[in-house]
């Protein structure tokens, strides 16, 4: 409980916890910040406003294949409450997927270096 960002819950797998019931991921959507696979993205910030390209070019989620990072801001700035259920889908995308990701890792005997691999790329920041 209370665990919700990537690094806390990789953490967590490797101590062998196997549930997460966290509202961070919904939170931080509702403020307009997402997880991409080089950390966490500020939507509201002006230097998206004509960037038409997804939250994350490696993800599959509805989200990132339909919509762009300036129409998602211009959603929060307009105040339209599209933005935080857009975000929120997509972040609960990621870590669906990144849990997955361990699961796998795990079954192939290869966590470590899956949790360093992921860590790594992922501090590189957005």
């Amino acid at each position: 409980m209370g665990i919700g960002t990537p690094e806390y819950i990789l953490e967590a797998i490797g101590a062998g916890i196997d549930m997460f019931d966290c509202v961070f991921p919904t939170r931080i959507a509702r403020n307009g910040m997402v997880f991409t696979r080089k950390g966490t993205l500020a939507l509201k910030k002006e230097r998206n406003e004509f960037d038409f390209g997804p939250i994350d070019s490696e993800c599959s989620c509805k989200v990132c294949r339909e919509y762009s990072r300036s129409y998602l801001r211009h959603l929060y700035k307009t105040g339209e409450i599209l933005s935080s259920m857009l975000a929120t889908y997509h972040n609960l995308f990621f870590l669906k997927e990144m849990v997955e990701n361990a699961r796998n890792a795990i079954i192939e005997n290869n966590f470590i270096q899956f949790k360093k691999a992921f860590l790594m790329h992922y501090s590189e920041g957005s």
